[in-house]
């Protein structure tokens, strides 16, 4: 027999209605626990998603070894296309790459950012005084993705020759002046790639990209700087 069968008098009411407060605690109770549960068991598997946006420097496969570096904790993808430039004048803009779409649908939760090494090109550096602006664009349209991500700019790499046309005096006196700016205006991270592979040009087989060494460099001080500002990126 249950309690909606029996004849309504003022104690049996009285009795009714706690006898459904327990009924309704003990459930909320159970639920409350499976959800913080479900929550716990999420937050010890979830893993911190990472994009890295660059050209072929990118490509060439630090990402990989940031990876296993920073372990399981940790996704980091390639996002790297060969040739690009940040500017949307230069002759192959990364903005309009598939691959760019694609690291904006990861939806990550930290954005490794690494242009301007093509941007130095005679055919590309003409529109420089668009430089900071297009960057100001991407970190802009980075930001507006659901994740809101923790974003960070670096500076090039050096380049010890001047194949495809890429310009060192360029890199070090006008591009990170620039990316210098653009951190400051937008209130971003930056990494100095740029003096932690200086004066290693046997890391670098053509001058331009590096080798396993020179990747491994890359991967390990952009580690260094994740793990450094974990926290602040849970707490974006």
């Amino acid at each position: 027999m249950t309690l909606n069968s029996f004849t309504v008098t003022p104690y049996l009411q009285l009795l009714k209605r706690l006898y459904y407060y327990i009924l309704i605690k003990n459930k909320m109770k159970k639920l409350f626990t499976t959800a913080l549960y479900l929550l716990f068991a999420f937050a010890i598997h979830a893993q911190i998603k990472v994009a890295c946006i660059g050209n072929s420097i990118t490509v060439a496969g630090y990402p990989q070894i940031l990876g296993d570096i920073l372990g399981s904790k940790w996704e980091v993808k390639n996002f790297g296309v060969g040739g690009t430039t940040m500017l949307r004048n230069g002759d192959n803009p990364y903005n309009k790459t598939v691959t760019y779409a694609q690291a904006k649908e990861f939806n990550p939760a930290v954005v490794v950012i690494k242009l301007g090494t093509n941007d130095s090109k005679q055919q590309n550096w003409k529109y420089k005084n668009e430089y900071t602006a297009d960057y100001n664009k991407m970190i802009s349209e980075l930001r507006a993705l659901p994740s809101h991500p923790f974003i960070i700019v670096c500076y090039p790499v050096p380049a010890y020759s001047h194949g495809w046309g890429i310009n060192d005096s360029v890199l070090r006196n006008e591009t990170i002046p620039m990316i210098d700016e653009v951190a400051k205006t937008n209130g971003v991270r930056k990494i100095d790639l740029y003096k932690a592979l200086s004066h290693h040009k046997e890391w670098f087989p053509d001058g331009i990209h590096p080798g396993k060494e020179g990747s491994t460099e890359i991967a390990r001080v952009i580690a260094k700087k994740l793990k450094k500002w974990k926290r602040k990126i849970e707490k974006r």
